[in-house]
């Protein structure tokens, strides 16, 4: 067995415990309702950590994911009440984070700046932009459709109980949890099946013998960070439509999680290893763990301390695991 299954057998094991866990000291942990709650909350952690994992592999970093959520959420709340349709409002929220992405490709490759200094000075300009062009509030009346993406649901299931309201029997599965496990497929079927993503992993493992082997290297690298943005981009348009709120302070810190849950899942942060099944495992021990720690009263100081030994812990694994 290799050292990347080794890897996700280990989340998955530790995903299991945290459910037993909180499943022993919680009688509401595990009902139906939470877990549509806890898949819900995990979407963002998810989204971006599959552009996480695409970048990681490639040996790179994108600390600017969190901060390019914010402004595509924003510009697309700007362009629907600018009078844009709420589909191409999004859509243009989407492409605004695959430029910033498209930007941070460039510096990395005719720049040859470090990718953690090139999106850490994208993750800068983009929060400034953010916060510069809504004045620093939110931005609020974007109307029931533009919701629709981030409250909808699919298969719910209502009874008529005679009263003013039905009596819920399934609550359905959210729209942004049923987009986070396609993108999940589609991601994981082009990283596994494609030439494209054979590239991804061949640049990671060893990028000067990728390109003598006739990789074109700075193409495969600027892709992967077009991705990574489109994605964060996309995150940020089914955060705003769930809150029907634009908020340019949105997205703090998530490019961490998203880095974590690729981490946990078996990604290796020197490159060339890494799937999406792992991070979405990866995304659930986060989410799971927030999600049992809130239930049984623990402050969120405590979560934080918490998180943070995890992913110590979890990079730790992973230098040991790559020195042997």
């Amino acid at each position: 067995m290799n050292k990347d299954m080794i890897q996700k057998f280990a989340a998955l094991g530790s995903l299991s415990i945290l459910l037993l866990v909180f499943s022993l000291t919680s009688n509401a942990f595990f009902s139906v309702s939470n877990g549509m709650s806890v898949a819900l909350q995990v979407t963002s952690i998810g989204i971006l950590g599959i552009a996480a994992t695409c970048v990681i592999i490639t040996g790179g970093i994108d600390l600017s994911s969190g901060s390019v959520l914010a402004l595509s959420g924003v510009v697309a709340a700007l362009l629907v009440k600018a009078g844009v349709p709420v589909a191409p409002a999004m859509l243009g929220g989407v492409l605004t984070g695959a430029i910033c992405g498209a930007i941070n490709g460039f510096c990395i490759t005719h720049l040859r700046l470090p990718p953690f200094i090139a999106t850490l000075g994208m993750m800068l300009i983009a929060r400034g932009v953010a916060l510069q062009i809504t004045g620093a509030r939110a931005i609020s009346g974007l109307g029931e459709d533009f919701g629709v993406l981030g409250n909808g649901v699919l298969f719910r299931i209502e009874a008529d109980n005679g009263g003013p309201f039905p009596e819920v029997i399934f609550p359905g599965i959210p729209y942004p949890v049923v987009l986070m496990f396609v993108l999940a497929i589609v991601v994981s079927v082009m990283l596994s099946r494609t030439t494209f993503g054979r590239h991804i992993y061949a640049v990671g493992s060893n990028a000067e013998a990728a390109r003598l082997s006739g990789v074109k290297v700075n193409r495969v690298t600027l892709m992967v960070y077009v991705i990574s943005g489109a994605l964060s981009g996309l995150t940020g348009c089914v955060l705003m439509s769930r809150l029907v709120t634009a908020q340019p302070n949105e997205g703090v810190m998530y490019e961490l999680d998203a880095i974590a849950s690729a981490v946990i899942g078996g990604t290796s942060l020197i490159g060339g290893i890494g799937s999406i099944s792992g991070t979405v495992i990866g995304s659930f021990v986060i989410g799971i763990l927030r999600n049992g720690l809130n239930m049984n009263g623990v402050s969120s100081f405590i979560q934080q301390i918490i998180i943070g030994l995890v992913i110590l812990m979890t990079v730790w694994i992973d230098q040991k695991r790559n020195r042997n």
